[in-house]
């Protein structure tokens, strides 16, 4: 009978402990690093403090100079009916950390990701994402991301991913930063999308102080009948700065796909946005929505009625929307 492969690789019992307590700030739950009954994955700056297999599901991690190579394969057929649990984090306020990925997973097999990446004292952190995913003939693969970056500078995050879709496939991907200071972020993610399949990028953000955020979500589909949709919600405020740019191309017979932008601005921030739809196939059909401005001001008189004051009305807006 197949069981569960434990591969600890702690270097200071302190440090893991730290970087757990940094992983509960970012939203997880920090007995699920623990269980034996998640898969998981711990990495503080280039150090690969634990990983935690299951059946059908292998994470192979590398120590770089500067980070961590990964190599995460769920093998054909293989349903992982719980989420792997993955920890990033940098606990000195100085350091770069780079993360190297690559997922293989097989075709007809399904999972979810939980990725956490934390930041907590974070004056001068650069974390850098290079990530190559293929999603087999009729395979699922969701992957969600939160950050926090503490409350100081925030950090420098430069995710870039290139993903694959095949036959029949679906990738999922949520990717929030709306607690603590941002800092930088230049997101770019691209996916092509082949017969049948499909593709969701969402990104939410929530920026203030002197933050920059570039966001880049590009869908390709490639194959009849593909289906994509990029979708962001971010607020700015102070003298934050945004810029989104979604694209979704219909390069196929009977392909649909949707952009659908939504900023909220407030104070002395820029936000702009361009949804870029481009069709090469008379069959398929693309669309797309921006929309930026200030909160609505119905619901804020409403909120404020009920007893708020205008800040904390206006945090209820934007909470509401960075969660729809």
């Amino acid at each position: 009978m197949s069981v569960s492969r434990t591969k600890p690789v702690f270097t200071q019992g302190d440090e893991f402990e730290a970087i757990v307590r940094s992983y509960e700030r970012a939203g997880g739950d920090g007995k699920n690093l623990l269980s034996p009954k998640f898969a998981s994955m711990v990495v503080s700056g280039n150090q690969v403090l634990s990983t935690h297999e299951l059946p059908g599901l292998e994470m192979v991690a590398e120590q770089l100079s500067d980070g961590v190579a990964a190599r995460v394969t769920v093998a054909p057929g293989t349903k992982v009916e719980l989420p792997v649990h993955l920890c990033f984090g940098v606990l000195p306020e100085r350091g770069t950390q780079r993360i190297v990925s690559h997922f293989e997973i097989g075709a007809g097999a399904s999972v979810e990701f939980l990725a956490h990446c934390t930041f907590p004292n974070s004056v001068e952190v650069i974390h850098l994402m290079e990530a190559e995913v293929r999603v087999g003939e009729g395979a699922r693969m969701r992957y969600s991301e939160t950050h926090f970056h503490g409350e100081q500078s925030g950090a420098r995050v430069v995710p870039r991913g290139r993903i694959l879709v095949e036959k029949g496939g679906a990738y999922l991907s949520e990717f929030s930063l709306t607690e603590g200071r941002i800092g930088e972020l230049d997101f770019d993610y691209t996916v092509d999308v082949a017969e049948r399949g499909r593709a969701e990028l969402m990104v939410r953000a929530y920026g203030f102080g002197s933050d920059r955020l570039r966001t880049v979500e590009t869908i390709r589909l490639n194959g009849a009948g593909a289906r994509g949709l990029a979708k962001s919600r971010v607020a700015v405020r102070e003298d934050a700065v945004s810029d989104v740019i979604a694209t979704t191309e219909g390069n196929a017979p009977d392909s649909r796909g949707h952009v659908d932008c939504v900023e909220i601005v407030r104070d002395r921030a820029i936000a702009s946005a361009a949804p870029l739809v481009r069709v090469t196939c008379d069959s398929a059909y693309v669309t797309h929505e921006a929309a930026i401005g200030t909160v609505n001001k119905k619901e804020l008189e409403t909120l404020m009625a009920r007893g708020l004051d205008e800040e904390a009305a206006v945090d209820v807006i934007v909470g509401a929307m960075l969660k729809s």
